[in-house]
């Protein structure tokens, strides 16, 4: 018999006969008997087991890790939850810092000192237009006593406006320092 394309791929059809193959071709379950029997048959079985086992094996040791990962995967969701808990925290605490140094702040301070001169100036030109009000009419002269407490007090609020006043102007014209510390 020739060395055909047929015998070159499958040598193990080369001892049969023509009516063999013939007999190939038209009964199916000789044609499957000598097709599981070919070698590249076989070695594709082979393999396909192989694969099969490995896969297998894979799969069993995915299962067997299953476990770990759902442990893993809430391990890391409590953790991811825990950090943005935390960096919420984080902001506000920022917030809060910002606003206990704005308290501390030297334009703040200067503001508040402001602020507050002229409410003392305010406290004691109201100290003066309750006693001028207070008397009924200016030839009546007040109590003496009265007079000394009300210059007495007046004094005071003038004193604690004067020097909130100097700070002020010092503290502007850049005489008093403020370290950061």
């Amino acid at each position: 018999m020739a060395a055909t394309p047929l015998m070159n791929e499958f040598p193990e059809l080369a001892y049969l006969t023509r009516e063999d193959l013939e007999d190939i071709l038209n009964d199916p379950a000789y044609f499957q008997s000598i097709f599981h029997s070919l070698r590249q048959v076989k070695e594709l079985y082979q393999a396909q087991t192989e694969l099969g086992m490995a896969n297998e094996a894979i799969a069993q040791t995915n299962l067997s890790l299953q476990d770990r990962l759902y442990e893993l995967r809430t391990e890391t969701k409590e953790a991811f939850d825990n950090a943005k808990s935390m960096e919420s925290r984080w902001k506000d605490l920022e917030r809060e810092q910002r606003e206990v140094y704005q308290r501390f702040d030297p334009q703040f301070l200067l503001l508040r000192l402001r602020h507050a001169t002229t409410a003392q100036d305010d406290a004691s030109e109201a100290l003066a237009s309750s006693f001028v009000q207070s008397s009924p009419s200016p030839s009546l002269v007040n109590d003496a006593s009265d007079v000394d407490e009300f210059i007495r007090e007046f004094r005071e609020l003038r004193k604690i406006y004067h020097k909130r006043l100097m700070w002020g102007d010092r503290w502007a014209s850049g005489q008093v320092s403020w370290e950061d510390g």
